[in-house]
């Protein structure tokens, strides 16, 4: 789902800096005070135009990601701020951005042709040192085959090294945070515990307790599987120090994959190198990452045509044990709940509207191709995750009494099942009554207007179920929840929420047969 927010703040980088060959050369100057800002500090700069506008505005970037190189939107800027004047200064808070490398353009007129050269900066943590979580569980090992991890990426501030504390002799513990050893034929079926001291070079000291799993030689490297559907909302930067709940989130409730949307071109590939996991980040919407390898990729959502993508995660090595994820994002408007509870239409009226959307000929552009996965299921169990943008026909039914319905047969949610695929959170809830399992939104609890509904302004938002993880094959549900961190404060005055999204995830716990 998507909400319309200004233009200047919905300004998102692929590579490089050099102009396009066929725009006209930036005639401006854009200069920064330091190429080097602390966070929390102020990014300060000058600039100079021959073309100044009262729209002229500055948008910061990640380097490389996710702003206009092309001279067209990509998706949102992390800061903005308007420069109306021939010249002047601006400065851009840091405010939750993570430390890293971004980039500034000066853009003309609220779009996104270049009014200067575009400059770099990095921005270093100011931090104490800490974990982003104390306790958290690492991949699984197996007894008596060589084991690597990594811990770097969940610590925050500057930190020299890394050593063990405490845990068991097989393992090893780099001064770069390296997880390695070889556990024995004696740890096998236990988990083991080691405690990590990181220690910056001024001193400071942070403890974090990690956990691995060790599996025996010959079992299932996997045997539980966790899997999510999340969108990220602007990869999770309307809301301070985003990446950072956003980690702890993964390690808290031990995920192992994850189909993301709206990853604003880098968050797949971010929170992957944070976690030491692999992925595949698919353009500026669409990511998977796993614990486990990714052994294949699917073509760009450019290059195929689809509104998804799909990677094949190798769970163990050996081929058998793999497992085939596809994640989607099907179109956002018009929007079917408000069709139905604000303009009154008819089941034939939503329909229509359906195939409107786009969502209909996408799901049925996905179904086909998954249908080589789909029919090998036998050997390779399938998921089907993502924001769907619509609800499902499961919760659509008369004892719901949604919008005076009787009932709506929402193509998006019938064509999996047609293929074969269950609806994991509809097998752990059959009850679409007394768990509704909502996933739009926990933070727009009034209708805020657009999509050709004004007059319904103030109104309670009609909240729905539009995020699903399918499924099909080898897998068993254990579990599955609509899951959120905290309690969620609405918008506006969401930016301190622990919950950095404005969907609820989708988290199913599925036992691997």
């Amino acid at each position: 789902m998507r909400r319309t927010i200004p233009i200047a703040i919905a300004a998102l980088t692929l590579t490089g800096l050099a102009a396009p060959a066929y725009a006209a050369a930036p005639d401006g100057k854009l200069a920064l005070a330091s190429t080097t800002v602390k966070s929390g500090e102020p990014i300060n700069l000058s600039y100079s135009t021959p073309r100044p506008d009262p729209r002229n505005w500055i948008g910061l970037y990640n380097d490389p990601g996710n702003g206009p190189v092309e001279e067209k939107y990509v998706g949102p800027s992390l800061k903005w701020v308007y420069i109306p004047a021939a010249s002047g200064t601006a400065s851009l808070p840091t405010d939750g951005l993570e430390p890293g490398n971004y980039v500034v353009y000066a853009l003309a007129k609220d779009g996104y042709a270049w009014l200067a050269q575009p400059a770099k900066l990095k921005v270093v943590s100011n931090e104490t040192l800490h974990f982003v979580t104390q306790d958290f569980t690492l991949r699984n090992a197996r007894a008596a085959s060589p084991y690597t991890a990594t811990v770097k990426g969940t610590l925050r501030g500057q930190a020299a090294s890394f050593r063990k504390v405490e845990g068991p002799r097989w393992l090893t513990v780099g001064d770069d945070g390296t997880v390695t050893g070889t556990p024995p034929a004696s740890s096998s079926a236990k988990t083991a515990t080691v405690r990590i001291e990181a220690r910056s070079e001024a001193g400071e000291s942070a403890t974090a307790t990690v956990r691995i799993r060790v599996r025996p030689p010959g079992a299932r490297l996997v045997p539980e599987l966790k899997a999510m559907s999340w969108n990220l909302w602007h990869g999770g930067s309307q809301v301070r120090n985003g990446r950072e709940k956003q980690l702890k989130f993964l390690l808290d409730r031990d995920v192992d994959v994850v189909g993301l949307q709206e990853t604003s071109s880098t968050s797949a590939k971010a929170l992957a190198d944070a976690l030491g996991w692999d992925y595949f980040q698919a353009g500026p919407d669409m990511g998977i990452i796993s614990r486990y390898p990714i052994v294949s990729r699917g073509p760009l959502p450019a290059q195929s045509g689809l509104a998804g993508i799909t990677a094949r995660i190798r769970l163990d090595d050996r081929r058998e044990d793999d497992l085939v994820l596809w994640n989607v994002h099907l179109g956002y408007t018009p929007y079917g709940p408000y069709d139905a509870c604000f303009g009154k239409m008819s089941t034939d009226r939503l329909l229509a509207r359906e195939v409107e959307s786009g969502r209909t000929p996408q799901i049925e552009k996905i179904m086909t191709a998954m249908a080589g996965d789909l029919g090998a299921t036998s050997r390779t169990p399938v998921l089907l995750v993502g924001d769907f943008n619509a609800p499902s026909h499961l919760d659509w039914i008369p004892a719901a009494k949604r919008c005076g319905l009787p009932s709506m047969a929402w193509p998006t949610s019938v064509a999996p099942a047609r293929a074969g695929m269950k609806d994991s959170y509809r097998v752990a809830h059959p009850d679409p009554v007394a768990e509704p399992g909502i996933t739009w939104s926990p933070i727009y609890k009034t209708f805020t207007g657009g999509y050709g509904h004004d007059s319904h302004i103030g109104e309670p938002e009609p909240q729905d179920r539009i995020d699903f993880v399918h499924f099909k094959g080898g897998l068993r549900v254990k579990a599955s929840d609509a899951v959120v961190e905290g309690t969620p404060r609405p918008i506006p005055d969401h930016q301190d929420n622990t919950w950095t999204s404005d969907h609820a995830a989708v988290l199913t716990t599925f036992a691997v047969r």
